[in-house]
This record gives structure tokens, C-alpha cells and sequence, in this order.
């Protein structure tokens, strides 16, 4: 790797790229060495056909995981062959045949670590600070969180890393958005990244790699900043990233791929380097306050069209805006708490996780579901749903009448059949409400998952906060 003296003030990314740089091609490319490379049965087959048509293998299989989770059932299945969409049983199939022809690490769909990539992968203890990580998911930045430079690529570039373990990469400008101050009870992570994308707009941060700092930030759990740096991908950001603390590391301790003993006490040492120097500087600056910052929604069809939940339908201010309340069925004015909801949606790599699904269960716990709503929990990896019926999670949701599924990316991007049908309106967990999201016609409201849980038992989109938060 690269081993050039350091001749000036350097961000993390900064840094990180530097450590991973094999060779530079030009004043703007590297050729980056990928550490860690994660695979789902959605984006890969043609990478592997690829690979095939020339004759080549991969180069180091260990240096990557394949994970089913994009278009799997959250329904119960005997076997893969019982699964009644082709086109996803083959996928899943072709998945694994490539990783046991290439001595590939597959979790499968009957593995006890099953689950959405950006979920298993941190809490199998897979991504450490300081790694290079890339995915065929854009959610690749969700990795930021532990202080590694997480990102998603394309088909061809998985079959470029799949050969060579590199990738020919454009270095990105860089952005801090430092989040000084408290949230105020009830608010989340999910709110400060939303906050931040409806700041930026949603092309905000193209060609940044955006850090995360401030005394919000390095308040949250992992859950959250892992939410945070996940959802960063929405305003535009390549990368996202969060300097590694103390936080982090005891997050890691102990997990399966960890490391131990010496190799433990030589990685916090490396890890407890992994910061942004005090004089670096950094191409944009975004200050958010985090005691200004209230519970969002989106109105739109777009990430960065939300507002707090005390707001109204704005007054469109271009053809775009026209065009999202024409497609949500939306008048200009009407109070976001006017909004009736068919459907609500826990899950997804945004919140998942047991923190997530805790928070919710607190607004559930003694109330039901409206009559008219339909109501899901998709756990985002099968440790996480056992976790959660560990705690009796479970119970509170099915009692309040919510369905309790298995993992998979499921109604985050309809590719299973968890689909909303056309017209139908949805208060979502995910991080996308693009036009058919989640299905053809679906109408998308992003949130936190407390407010799916206030809006599934309220019926209509409702402030979280007004609910009795005491433990379940």
C-alpha cells in the first residue's frame, strides 16, 4: 500500500484512501485495494458470468461474504425450491452455486446469520475501522459508522474486485456536517439525517465523502450512527463517516469475526488513530443544531422533500414538488398529521436493528393497530428476530396486530412479495420513497420507527412524542 510521507493536515477519508491505495492512475484515480467485499443474490450473477466467460477465478474468497436477502420471502419456507417467484428462487439458487463453486462464504436463506448485508455484517463483527468495504448496494455506506470507508458498486466493478481484489476509484471531495447539542426527547438518528438531506438537498453532497461530527453524533449508539451514515447515500454522498471511539470498540469486543487477543490490543491501537486531523480541511462545511431538530416526515417522492410532523403540505416551488404531490395524492396545506395511512413498515438497513425495533415496541406496548392499517415487522437479520423474542418484542407487536416476519429487505423495495398496492399510503422505516418504492403506485412517508409504530396505531401520521415512552 501507499506509504507516502503525510505532508499536510488529513480528513479520515483522506486517510483512508491514502492507506488503501495501491497505485494512482491519474490526478484523480487510484487503484484502491477492496478489504472486504459483500455480495447479495440481486447484483451478482452477471458478475460471475462474467468472471466465467474468461476463465478467471476469484482471488481471495475469504475477503468475501455473500448474503441472500434482497428478494427471499419473509414468509416461513421449508426450502428454497418452495418458493413461488422464479425469477427470485433462481437468483437465490445462482447465488449459491457461484459461492460454492468459488469458495465463497455464503449466509443462505436457512442460515442462523441470515439477514440484510448492512445488519449481519456489523453485528457478525465483520467491519472494523480503518477496512475498505465495497458492496453492489448503495447502502454501502452504512460501514462510515465504524470509521471504514463503506460504498456500493456496479456490476462490473464486482467482477473487477471479485478478480483483483481492486478497484479503479475517483477520489471524492469532502464534507463535515458537525451536530452540535442534544436532541431533544423523542427525536433519533433518523431525524438528524433527514434533517441533514432536506439541509443539502437530495444531489447535496454528490462527489463528497460526508463526516459526521459533533456532540449529537458521537452521543448515539451504534444502531444510530450506523442509521446516520447509512442514509447519508440519500443526499447524494459516496461515503459517509464517523471517527471510531470508544463506542465503537465495545461494540466489537467479543463479536464472532472480532479480532482477539494481541490482534485485538494492536487494532485499538491503529483504530484509536483513525480521526480527522485537528487542522484538516475540509471542501464544505454544514452545521445542523440538533436542538432545533424535531421528528420528520417526507410529503414527497423524494428523501429530502420532509418536514417536521408539526408541519402542512407545502406549497409546491417547481415542477417537481408539483409532480410529488400529484403522485401522493396530496394537497398544499394540509396538516401532515391530516394524513391517513393504509399501510405501516418496519424494517429495512436504515432500522432494523434491536435498538430500533426496542423504540417502536415502546409506542406499541398496550395499544392495536388501526382497522384499516396493515402492519409489518421485518427484522433485519434472524439474530436480531431472535433477540427481539428473546425480550418478548414479538409478543407486543403481534398483540397490537402486526405481522411478525422473517429477515429480507422485504417492502423496502418491493422485490419479495411484500409489495403495497397502487394508491395505497405507507409510513416506512426505509430510506428511499422514490415514485413505486415500495410497489407500483405506493405511496412512501420516510420516518423513524417510533413514528411507523404512532402511525399505525393512530391511522394516520402522528407525532411520536405524544405516547407514554416508559420501557416495554
Amino acid at each position: 500500500m501507499n506509504s507516502a510521507p503525510q505532508t499536510r493536515p488529513l480528513t479520515l477519508y483522506e486517510k483512508l484512501v491514502a492507506q488503501n491505495t495501491v497505485r494512482r492512475i491519474d490526478d484523480e484515480t487510484m487503484l484502491l485495494y477492496v478489504d472486504f467485499h459483500i455480495m447479495n443474490e440481486y447484483t451478482s450473477p452477471q458478475a460471475f458470468a462474467g468472471l466465467q466467460a474468461v476463465g478467471r477465478e476469484v482471488w481471495r474468497p475469504e475477503a468475501h461474504l455473500a448474503v441472500v436477502d434482497h428478494v427471499n420471502p419473509t414468509r416461513p419456507v421449508a426450502r428454497v425450491e418452495d418458493i413461488e417467484d422464479d425469477g427470485g428462487r433462481l437468483q437465490i439458487q445462482t447465488l449459491s452455486a457461484n459461492c460454492e463453486r468459488h469458495g465463497i462464504e455464503l449466509f443462505d436463506l436457512f442460515d442462523p446469520r441470515q439477514g440484510i448485508e448492512h445488519i449481519v455484517v456489523p453485528e457478525n463483527g465483520m467491519a472494523w475501522p480503518g477496512m475498505v468495504i465495497a458492496c453492489g448496494d448503495s447502502h454501502t455506506t452504512t460501514y462510515g459508522a465504524f470509521g471504514a470507508l463503506g460504498f456500493g458498486i456496479g456490476t462490473s466493478e464486482i467482477e473487477h474486485v471479485l478478480a483483483t481484489q481492486t478497484l479503479a476509484y475517483a477520489v471524492l471531495k469532502t464534507m463535515r456536517v458537525t451536530v452540535p447539542g442534544a436532541l431533544g426527547p423523542g427525536c433519533t438518528a433518523k431525524d438528524i439525517v433527514m434533517a441533514f438531506i432536506a439541509e443539502v438537498g437530495a444531489a447535496g453532497a454528490s462527489g463528497y465523502a460526508v463526516e459526521f461530527a459533533g456532540e449529537a453524533i458521537t452521543a448515539l449508539d451504534m444502531a444510530g450512527r450506523m442509521t446516520i451514515c447509512n442514509m447519508a447515500v440519500e443526499a447524494g454522498a459516496r461515503a459517509a463517516l464517523i471517527a471510531p471511539d470508544e463506542r465503537v470498540f465495545a461494540y466489537l469486543q467479543g463479536r464472532d469475526r472480532a479480532p482477539t487477543d494481541d490482534a485485538w490490543n494492536n487494532a485499538l491501537g491503529y483504530w484509536r488513530t483513525l480521526r480527522s486531523d485537528d487542522d484538516a480541511a475540509f471542501a464544505r462545511e454544514v452545521t445542523l443544531d440538533a436542538t432545533t431538530i424535531a421528528p420528520l416526515v417526507t410529503w414527497g417522492t423524494s428523501p429530502d422533500q420532509a418536514l417536521p410532523i408539526s408541519g402542512s403540505v407545502p406549497t409546491p416551488q417547481s415542477p417537481v414538488d408539483e409532480r410529488a404531490l400529484a403522485y401522493m395524492g396530496l394537497n398544499p396545506g394540509t396538516p401532515l398529521t391530516d394524513i391517513a395511512i393504509d399501510r405501516a413498515f418496519i424494517g429495512s438497513c436504515t432500522n432494523a436493528r434491536i435498538e430500533d425495533l426496542r423504540r417502536a415496541a415502546i409506542i406499541v406496548k398496550g395499544r392495536t393497530v388501526a382497522p384499516h392499517v396493515t402492519a409489518i415487522v421485518v427484522p433485519g437479520s434472524k439474530q436480531v428476530r431472535a433477540a427481539a423474542e428473546a425480550e418478548g418484542l414479538d409478543s407486543l407487536f403481534l398483540e397490537a396486530g402486526f405481522e411478525w416476519r422473517g429477515s429480507g429487505c422485504s417492502m423496502c423495495l418491493a422485490m419479495n412479495d411484500d409489495v403495497a398496492a397502487n394508491g395505497e399510503r405507507c409510513a416506512s422505516s426505509t430510506n428511499r420513497n422514490f415514485e413505486g418504492r415500495q410497489g407500483k403506485g405506493a405511496r412512501t412517508h420516510l420516518m423513524s420507527p417510533e413514528m411507523v409504530a404512532a402511525a399505525a396505531v393512530t391511522g394516520h401520521l402522528t407525532d411520536a412524542r405524544k405516547f407514554d415512552r416508559s420501557a416495554p
